[in-house]
């Protein structure tokens, strides 16, 4: 092999393996600081590609779950106010089959005419109630879209019900002398226990909505681990392998650097020669 000045063949080779090694190195660390296996698009563009989708798609899941937690508040503030008017109208029940009493003067039929009334329109009054200024109630029976899947695919219903419609409004619209008589008194209870009947056919339904959003829940839990778990495999870096690779790198480094100056020590051979 001929010895020259201007070419040092070796000294250049091993430059540019310790280019190459020091590059990998940068990777390596890069990888091992910000736990990512993609540092750059060019490390994978395709994977990073989809991991882009993914990632979207959990944020989408996780706002369609805190949608769903809304609605089931919703629907649990709205059994809530059921309950109440379950408690009144078997109070305002009670209060007719004591205005049968035999022995109730007419003064005392009166008495108990005054807090039915005062129940009648408290009724009326929790048909109002709001959840976050969204009515909970409506005139009529009205079902409400809520999305249950991430890309608003599948869907379910809340029902905001006619809490003052059919039998409960001809409850609370019985007049104040309703049962100031036992006739009238038999009358208000025929029409409040047909008002319970149909508030217990709204709490079921109530009960079912709440029960089908629950299990919508648990499919978006499902679906979002799975995605971060797919997610992970194609963006977190495997912290036991890169080690692995910094060692070899770091080693590749110091072996190189060590041959480069051994390298730049060969045109030495060329002085002695001179001075021979």
């Amino acid at each position: 092999m001929s010895v020259s000045i201007n070419t040092n063949t070796s000294a250049s080779v091993a430059a540019s393996n310790l280019a190459g090694t020091n590059n990998s190195l940068q990777k390596s660390l890069q990888r091992l600081s910000s736990g990512s296996r993609i540092v750059s698009t060019a490390d994978d563009a395709g994977g990073l590609a989809v991991s882009m989708k993914m990632t979207a798609a959990i944020r989408r899941t996780e706002a369609t779950n805190i949608n769903l937690a809304n609605a089931q508040s919703f629907l649990k503030t709205q059994d809530g106010a059921f309950s109440s008017v379950s408690k009144v109208l078997t109070r305002m029940s009670e209060l007719a089959i004591l205005a049968q009493d035999v022995t109730k003067t007419t003064s005392d039929q009166a008495n108990y005419a005054v807090e039915f009334v005062a129940l009648q329109s408290q009724v009326a009054n929790l048909s109002g109630e709001k959840f976050n200024g969204v009515s909970m109630f409506a005139t009529a029976s009205t079902a409400v879209t809520v999305y249950t899947n991430e890309d608003s695919t599948s869907t379910t219903t809340v029902t905001k019900h006619g809490l003052t419609t059919g039998n409960i409004l001809t409850a609370i619209q019985a007049g104040s002398t309703a049962i100031n008589s036992a006739t009238g008194a038999t009358g208000a209870i025929t029409t409040i226990n047909a008002a319970l009947q149909e508030l217990a056919t709204m709490r079921a339904q109530n009960g079912a909505e709440a029960s089908k959003i629950g299990f919508a829940q648990e499919m978006l839990v499902v679906n979002k681990n799975n995605l971060e778990l797919s997610n992970s495999r194609i963006l977190d870096v495997d912290v036991a392998a890169e080690s692995t690779q910094l060692a070899r790198f770091t080693i590749l480094q110091q072996a190189g650097t060590a041959m480069l100056a051994q390298a730049n020590q060969s045109a030495q051979t060329v002085l002695k020669l001179l001075q021979g």
